[in-house]
Formats: structure tokens, C-alpha cells, sequence
């Protein structure tokens, strides 16, 4: 038993009074033991045996459905190093306000201890962290996501270097609930939510909050975006690592079936990328995560088959709906049967025509370990992990952004992903389809200033002498109709196709203001039935556009003011004289 563990773990419990005290092992028998728990309890429900074997739905409270970013804060001394990009908490504040809240909060409940492995065995750059929960359905799923139990403390020794998460669900109230990262100390608080995002704690609140600040201090990058491993006709593979804001298609892109013959896909991650500096000058990742944490609706054997393949069992839904026959179903998946009632995703009943709102919440989930999924690659267990070739950051924007650009250099390239925007989604509580700066998809999971945050991508930079290429990209751009002028899904095969014919410089380039476009004849289109106005409309810049752009962006970068690196100041300037010019 790790001393340091066991002294916590008895201080949390002094202050949160559980029944019982549960020290996961991370064995199937374990696993088998929750599930028939909480099958008892009520809180999970059997899939059909045939149909879905071993999975169930898990519903959370209708408050309850997505991350609660007006409540997530980084606890901190001074409020200029936690950033706009964050809400701020003074220590003392987080102790008199947020601590009294986990007094007694688990009274009648057992305590579940969940060591976790964030990355490969044996990896220099995995992390252990343990996280402390009421919830069966955290430690159940965190058995999915991570690699959970035995083997994270075998990894661990005698250290006490481990992040710590305290997690209860309290009473679910939304007026008391918190999620507080306190990066000094490498701790997380979270009460009154029971959903993964906000009570998963090894995901955003880990594996991107508080990483993100070692990542700074260390010299690494901790990353939204997925890695995937392309291998073309000729046997030539290459990894990318891709940037996407939540539910702008990156699970999709990470598990892709090409539409074009001899062209193969890996999956390695699909949400969490850790990158570090290795001595042959290149950029190396692993992901940290053993699970896939993915949005349901929306997936289907059409966009997503891999994913489909993936979820056909030993899976936990939640928010889906459930269908007579005990079938999870949601928006997008398939046709509804005329006049077939559904159980929706609070359990109330419901037949498409005569319902006010959709059947699955539109963040409704899957968790799924990783090794289910068809095009999972050896990578993700490399302990070394896998070199990246190419940074992609895309968004989901209507209007404005081309199909695919890349940008000039290193500098621009950060510049492109600090200016990252994208119309949002039900992924986080709030409006949806309103344009939001965010930065390398990770302004709601930088654990710090996030102009701080800019300076990093630099010097991480000047530290490459084999530097990733970075593009941009935008699979969303539409008509003046709102339809999609690119066919996306299998077909994105053929932008990553020119992304590595610039990387192995086997193609030029069109130049623009804005950073290097294709020529309409490098792009491969063999099949497709893209009109010659459409193809133009998805490769073309409007300068208008793009300057009206720039004065939002520019308001947005203010935002950080001295923290705002000088070489992003000089690149928005270039940028501004460059369209200037453009004809």
C-alpha cells in the first residue's frame, strides 16, 4: 500500500464520512460485482443480451447532461496566471465556499478508491492519478477509460506524485456544484454532478487541466486532439494529431474508413494527445486515455462504422433512448419504425411526430474501452508512442474557412490554432450553433493563462528541428442553403491524402493571404461528383470575409493582453496587411 495514498485517502474520508471504503482492483470480477450492483440499485439498465451483450444505459439527472464550464474554476493565488480563458478561485475561497459542501456528502455510501494509469505501461510520460467517488457508475466507467486499479499502483511505487481527485455527487443540486482544479497541488474537487465530464475526473479535469499546467513547466504539450495513424497504397505511415471542439467530428476522423482503395487508418486516440520533444528532433504522442468517451448522436453505420463495431457490446450508453425490445437508439442512428414508441432519455415515452424534443439528449454517450474498436493500433500501447508528421485544427464554420489550408510556418501555424473558431454544440451547457473563439479546441481545458498557454506552443517550436506541418480544416462549409458543399466521413481520406503529399513536398501549393491552399488538380476527386462551383466555393477565400473575421479575432486576443506573445501579435498583423493587399 502506497503511504501516501492511504494517509489521503483516510483524511477524505474523515471529512466526507462514507459507509464503506472500496479499493479498486481493476479485475473483471470487480467490474461484474458494480454492474449487478447497481442493476439491483436501478441505476443501470440491461441492454438486449442478443443484440448488445454485456452493455447497459446509465440515465443522469435532466440537470445534469453536459460539462458545467460556468462552474469549473482553477483555484489559484493570483488571478492573472489562471487567465480570462478561466474562471478564477482564491484558496481561501475554494476552503470556506466548495470543502464544507463534501462534509458528510457521502454518508450511506460506499467510497470507491480508483487508482488510474494515464498512458502506456512503462512510459516515462504516463501519470498516475487516483480519483475518490461515490458514484459506481465513475469507477465503472473509469474501468473503461483508464487503466484502472493493480496496475497504475505497481506503476507508481512509493512515489506520492499522483494527481488527486475527490468526486461525490452530493445531492445533484445545481446551485451546489463545483469542479475546482488547483494546479499547485495537483488536485481536483468535484460535487454535485454526476456526469462524465464533470465527474470523470481522469479526462478534462486530469488528462488536459491540470496536465496542461505540467505540460508547461515540463516542457510538453498535453492536447485536445485525437492521433491517428495513415498508411497509404504504398505501405508509407504517417500520424497526425487533430484538433476538433467537442462533437465537430474528431471520434469520427480517428476511426475513419477511407473511401479511397489501398488507403489504411489507425486509431490511436480520439480526444487526448500528449506530445513531447524527442531527441531526433520530432514531435512524439501518446494518448493517455484506454477508452473512448464518444457522443452518440449523430453515429451510425454511415459515419462512423468502426465506432458502431465498437459500441456492439460490453458498453455503457448514457442519455441514450431505449427502444421496446431493450435496443439503445438515438438521432442519427437509424430509421425509426412508423409509429414505434421509444423510451426516451429520462425514461418518459415517446413517438417521433409527437414529441416536443429529441429522443436521446443531443450529448448523449458512449464509454467503450479502445480495444473494441476495429482500427485501434499498436500505438496506443507503445510506451515511446508514435511520431506526429502533420498538426491539423478544424472547426465547424459555415461560411469563411476553406476546405483545408496549411499555414506558412511554425508561427503561423500556432497563430491559425490560437484563432481556431467554431460554431458550438450541445457537448457544454449553453446556446448552441454560436460562433466561439476556441484556441486548439482547448479553451475550456487550458488549466492556465492561456496567452501563457501561446508563449508555450512557441518555444515548443524553437525546440523542433523536424516540426510538424500544421493546416487548418473544415469539413462544414456550406451553401447559401445551409448544405454541405464537401461529403465528409470516408471521403476526408482525400484532404489527409494532399495534408501528406505537402508533408513529403510531392505537391505544390496555391499561395494565399491566409496560408496554402491546393490547386483543385492536386486534390484527388476520383469519384466524387463535386461541381466545379462547389469545389471553387470550398477552396476559395473571401477577403471581406476574412477581414471581418480578423476584427473578431482580434478583439478576442485582447482579451490577454501583455500575456499575449509578441510573435502572435506580429503574425495577426502580417495576416491583416496580407489580405490588405490581396485582390
Amino acid at each position: 500500500m502506497n503511504r501516501a495514498i492511504k494517509n489521503w485517502v483516510e483524511g477524505i474520508a474523515e471529512h466526507t464520512r462514507p459507509e464503506s471504503i472500496h479499493w479498486c482492483e481493476g479485475s473483471e470480477k470487480e467490474a461484474a460485482a458494480l454492474k449487478s450492483d447497481m442493476l439491483r440499485s436501478g441505476t443501470l439498465l440491461p441492454l438486449h443480451g442478443r443484440k448488445f451483450p454485456g452493455s447497459y444505459l446509465h440515465r443522469s439527472h435532466p440537470s445534469d447532461v453536459a460539462r458545467s464550464e460556468h462552474l469549473t474554476f482553477i483555484v489559484s493565488e493570483k488571478q492573472e496566471d489562471v487567465g480570462p480563458n478561466n474562471n478564477w478561485m482564491h484558496p481561501a475561497n475554494a476552503e470556506a465556499d466548495v470543502w464544507p459542501l463534501f462534509s458528510r456528502s457521502m454518508a450511506g455510501r460506499t467510497m470507491f478508491v480508483v487508482p488510474y494509469l494515464m498512458g502506456p505501461q512503462g512510459s516515462p510520460q504516463s501519470r498516475v492519478g487516483v480519483q475518490l467517488t461515490d458514484s459506481p457508475y465513475v469507477a465503472l466507467s473509469l474501468g473503461l477509460m483508464t487503466r484502472m486499479g493493480n496496475v497504475a499502483l505497481r506503476e507508481l511505487g512509493e512515489s506520492a506524485r499522483f494527481v488527486k481527485g475527490v468526486h461525490s455527487l452530493g445531492d445533484l443540486s445545481p446551485d451546489r456544484r463545483f469542479v475546482l482544479h488547483f494546479p499547485a497541488g495537483r488536485e481536483i474537487w468535484s460535487i454535485g454532478s454526476g456526469y462524465g465530464g464533470n465527474a470523470l475526473l481522469s479526462k478534462k479535469c486530469h488528462a488536459l487541466r491540470i496536465a496542461s499546467v505540467e505540460a508547461a513547466e515540463e516542457g510538453w504539450l498535453a492536447e485536445h486532439m485525437m492521433i491517428v495513424g495513415i498508411t497509404n497504397p504504398k505501405g508509407v505511415k504517417h500520424y497526425i494529431a487533430a484538433a476538433f471542439p467537442s462533437s465537430c467530428g474528431k471520434t469520427n476522423l480517428a476511426m475513419l474508413v477511407p473511401s479511397l482503395p489501398g488507403w489504411k487508418v489507425e486509431t490511436i486516440g480520439d480526444d487526448i494527445c500528449w506530445m513531447r520533444v524527442d531527441e531526433d528532433g520530432r514531435l512524439w504522442a501518446i494518448n493517455p486515455e484506454a477508452g473512448f468517451f464518444g457522443v452518440a448522436p449523430g453515429t451510425s453505420e454511415k459515419t462512423n462504422p468502426n465506432a458502431m463495431a465498437a459500441i456492439s457490446h460490453d458498453t455503457i450508453f448514457t442519455n441514450v433512448a431505449l427502444r421496446a425490445d431493450g435496443s439503445p437508439w438515438w438521432e442519427g442512428m437509424d430509421e425509426l419504425l412508423e409509429g414505434e414508441e421509444l423510451s426516451d432519455w429520462r425514461g418518459e415515452p415517446w413517438r417521433k411526430g409527437q414529441a416536443r424534443g429529441p429522443a436521446a439528449h443531443p450529448n448523449a454517450r458512449f464509454t467503450v474501452a479502445a480495444s473494441q474498436c476495429p482500427t485501434v493500433g499498436a500505438g496506443l500501447n507503445d510506451p515511446r508512442g508514435v511520431p506526429i508528421s502533420a498538426i491539423v485544427f478544424g472547426g465547424r464554420r459555415a461560411r469563411v474557412a476553406p476546405l483545408v489550408y496549411e499555414s506558412r510556418n511554425w508561427e503561423h501555424g500556432v497563430y491559425v490554432g490560437a484563432t481556431l473558431a467554431s460554431e458550438t454544440t450541445a457537448a457544454a451547457t449553453g446556446q448552441v450553433g454560436v460562433l466561439r473563439n476556441d484556441p486548439m479546441a482547448m479553451l475550456p481545458f487550458c488549466g492556465y493563462n492561456m496567452g501563457d498557454y501561446f508563449g508555450h506552443w512557441l518555444s515548443v517550436g524553437r525546440r523542433l528541428p523536424n516540426a510538424p506541418r500544421i493546416f487548418h480544416v473544415n469539413w462544414f462549409r456550406s451553401d447559401e442553403n445551409g448544405k454541405f458543399l464537401w461529403p465528409g466521413f470516408g471521403n476526408n481520406i482525400r484532404v489527409l491524402q494532399w495534408i501528406l503529399d505537402r508533408v513529403h513536398a510531392r505537391v505544390g501549393a496555391r499561395e494565399t493571404a491566409i496560408g496554402h491552399l491546393p490547386y483543385p488538380e492536386d486534390l484527388n476527386l476520383e469519384g466524387l461528383h463535386i461541381g466545379a462551383d462547389d469545389l471553387s466555393e470550398l477552396l476559395s477565400v473571401d477577403r471581406t470575409a476574412w477581414l471581418e473575421d480578423l476584427t473578431r479575432n482580434e478583439a478576442f486576443l485582447q482579451r490577454f493582453g501583455e500575456r499575449l506573445p509578441e510573435h502572435l501579435q506580429d503574425e495577426h498583423r502580417k495576416l491583416r496587411e496580407r489580405l490588405v493587399r490581396a485582390q
